[in-house]
């Protein structure tokens, strides 16, 4: 306190004594007792009143002892069973959790992680995916800036993400890696990756690239096969050496029937081969008659060009064609959909042309836009012309209906540069996206679909696409999200399908290591989305014929189910609607694909050097107590004691308010006792 606050409080304690005095010590009635019972307690009421008035601050500190963090990582994937390490990875992380030393050392918490981290002790070793990188990546984040050595229980083996010996480089703190599995090498052939397209045409011919591992000293000699069924379509002879341990070979094989065609690459083991689950791999790939044709016109040069070429094209049922808009003319009829950029006079034979073959486009507009000319060519998008510009960023519409649509993230998208001015659709329509301008989100359309008697047209009212699709990438480590978006609107763009009440979409084959998702739209009778709706799936397996019913979830507009959990194999599906004659019905297949099979031992050196550049070191799963040795000797992870200091004001300290209310109860019950009230 303020040697001013205490000579208040002094000042007040006087009046107060002289108050409490001048009441009862000068010429009072009463008895001496009762005199100075009541001075007293009246000094503690005036004297405490005062206090509040003067409201002085008092400083508390307190002190807490914070210990270091300790994160144990648990290796959650189907790989660790594989390699039959299940037992000793639970009993390590057992010993290690219930270890007094170290409980009373660090404050210990637990995570697994498969696909993602989480944070839980529920280990049972049948996640699908390894990401050590993003464990780690995550695990950094929620200690960051604390003491937090971090124990990694795992066989280093990785399906997913970045190389996390080069993402731990950053790490913040040390890692100490404890493997499972055996460090054995034996001798071991893998078909390490294979690529394939998804797609292919009918009568041409697809690309496979397949790469092919070996694992051992001595020069060996497999065949590499590619078979279709009981057909063999390819064969070869491969060697391999330890220095020479690593083949890629490119074919081409013919897509002469349509529809999903199934194969299975193998390089066949040797005699004395451990591991022989990783020497295949199943692949599909489906052929199909026609491509979706996409024209893109445009009458000049701009980087969002390339953009939507390559995001339209990431689907390979897809193609598009760039051209001028004098080129256009000849070549509309061949396309199901026209993209117009930036229409300027120079198009007026185009929409002509489009006008008379009832074609569907898609407008994207921006600074080299000519509205006037726009708004006299076609009927159906009108918009002021002001000659301003403004920048505006897109506002997801969670009630669109007319397909469905993931949120990718577009409100981190930055704001693209527009005309200003009131955009309207004179059809019926529906906005995807609407603009947000300055942070105030507005009605007016930035993205927007309509339709009328078959004519599907759309409007992306802005310039530089090319960021979001960068942006997206950003976000996501990939294009993927942003080029389904883009595949989306053009499969409702390119479609001439009347739109049904119930509209179902599914990929015709998965792999069983990746989600299975089925989505779905249902619509009332005048075709406006139902988020009300009771919709189910029911599954039937080819084969078994077992039947599984799965409910389907509501996402945003519209409704989802991942079937990850089916056994692979071809089935046949139904969609339908509670208490509705409504449903639709398809079929996909799931291919099996086990990436936690392909390994036959631990990845002892990845891990050994995760822990040197860390400043950790590397323990096998049978020396846990050297490994808490080390964390409760080292001395980098000391308890700290912290001090926190308060300024509290006495108006909240209310005991005062307290003594005060039972210093005036005293005084009244008293008075009352002895008749003097």
């Amino acid at each position: 306190m303020s040697p001013e606050t205490i000579l208040y409080i002094v000042v007040s304690g006087v009046i107060a004594f002289a108050l409490a005095v001048f009441m009862y010590g000068y010429k009072s009635k009463y008895r001496t007792s009762l005199r100075w019972i009541f001075g007293t307690l009246r000094f503690i009421t005036l004297f405490s009143i005062l206090l509040l008035l003067i409201n002085p601050k008092f400083k508390s500190e307190t002190y807490t002892i914070e210990k270091p963090q300790l994160p144990i990582l648990v290796d959650n994937s189907a790989s660790i069973s594989e390699l039959e390490q299940s037992e000793n990875g639970l009993a390590a992380l057992n010993r290690l959790r219930t270890n007094p030393a170290l409980n009373e050392r660090f404050d210990i918490s637990i995570f697994n992680f498969g696909n993602d981290l989480e944070a839980n002790d529920s280990i049972t070793f049948n996640q699908k995916n390894t990401n050590i990188a993003k464990a780690l990546a995550t695990t950094n984040g929620l200690f960051k800036d604390q003491v937090a050595p971090t124990v990694l229980i795992s066989d280093g083996n990785q399906t997913l993400g970045s190389d996390y010996e080069f993402s731990s480089a950053s790490f913040a703190n040390q890692i100490y890696p404890v493997v499972l599995g055996d460090s054995t090498k034996y001798s071991d052939l893998r078909v390490a990756q294979l690529n394939t397209n998804r797609y292919a045409f009918l009568k041409n011919q697809f690309p496979v690239e397949t790469i092919l591992v070996y694992s051992g000293s001595e020069t060996v000699t497999s065949q590499f096969v590619i078979t279709q069924g009981a057909a063999t379509v390819y064969r070869e002879s491969v060697t391999f050496s330890e220095q020479d341990n690593t083949k890629t070979i490119s074919l081409t094989l013919p897509a002469s029937r349509v529809g999903l065609q199934t194969y299975t690459a193998q390089i066949l083991p040797l005699e004395d081969e451990k591991n022989t689950v990783n020497n295949s791999k199943r692949f599909a790939v489906e052929v199909i008659d026609e491509a979706t044709n996409v024209l893109v016109v445009s009458a000049m040069v701009h980087p969002d060009l390339g953009a939507i070429k390559k995001s339209i094209e990431t689907n390979e049922q897809r193609k598009v064609r760039l051209v001028k808009p004098a080129e256009a003319l000849s070549l509309l009829n061949d396309y199901q959909l026209v993209v117009l950029y930036q229409p300027n006079r120079s198009f007026a034979s185009v929409y002509t042309e489009i006008d008379k073959l009832k074609k569907n486009t898609l407008l994207i507009t921006g600074d080299n836009t000519d509205w006037s000319f726009l708004n006299s060519a076609q009927p159906v998008f009108q918009k002021e012309i002001t000659r301003q510009r403004e920048n505006a960023a897109a506002l997801l519409n969670v009630n669109y209906g007319t397909f469905a649509v993931d949120d990718i993230g577009f409100n981190d998208f930055p704001p693209l540069p527009t005309t200003f001015g009131a955009l309207s659709v004179t059809t019926t329509h529906e906005t995807l996206l609407f603009q947000s301008i300055a942070g105030i989100d507005t009605q007016n359309p930035l993205l927007a679909t309509a339709e009328l008697n078959g004519k599907r047209d759309a409007i992306w009212d802005v310039e530089g696409i090319w960021k979001w699709r960068a942006q997206s990438f950003l976000q996501a480590n990939n294009f993927q999200e942003f080029d389904d978006f883009m595949g989306k609107l053009v499969q409702y763009l390119a479609s001439t399908k009347r739109k049904s009440r119930l509209e179902v979409s599914n990929e015709s084959f998965y792999y069983n290591n990746a989600p299975i998702k089925i989505s779905a739209q249902y619509f009332d009778k005048n075709y406006v989305f139902d988020n009300r709706a009771s919709l189910s799936i029911s599954v039937i397996h080819e084969e078994s014929k077992n039947r599984t019913v799965f409910p389907m979830l509501l996402k945003n507009n519209f409704y989802e189910v991942d079937v990850n959990s089916l056994p692979a194999g071809t089935y046949n599906y139904t969609v339908s609607v509670a208490n509705e004659s409504i449903a639709r019905s398809g079929n996909f297949t799931i291919l099996d694909f086990n990436v936690e099979q392909q390994f036959g031992n631990a990845n002892v050196s990845k891990l050994n050097r995760v822990a040197s550049q860390t400043g950790g070191s590397l323990y096998f799963s049978d020396q846990i107590d050297a490994l808490i040795e080390t964390l409760t000797a080292d001395d980098r992870y000391q308890s700290i004691q912290k001090s926190e200091e308060k300024v509290v004001p006495l108006i909240d300290w209310k005991y005062l308010l307290i003594l005060i209310v039972l210093a005036l109860s005293t005084e009244w019950f008293i008075r009352k006792y002895n008749g003097l009230i």
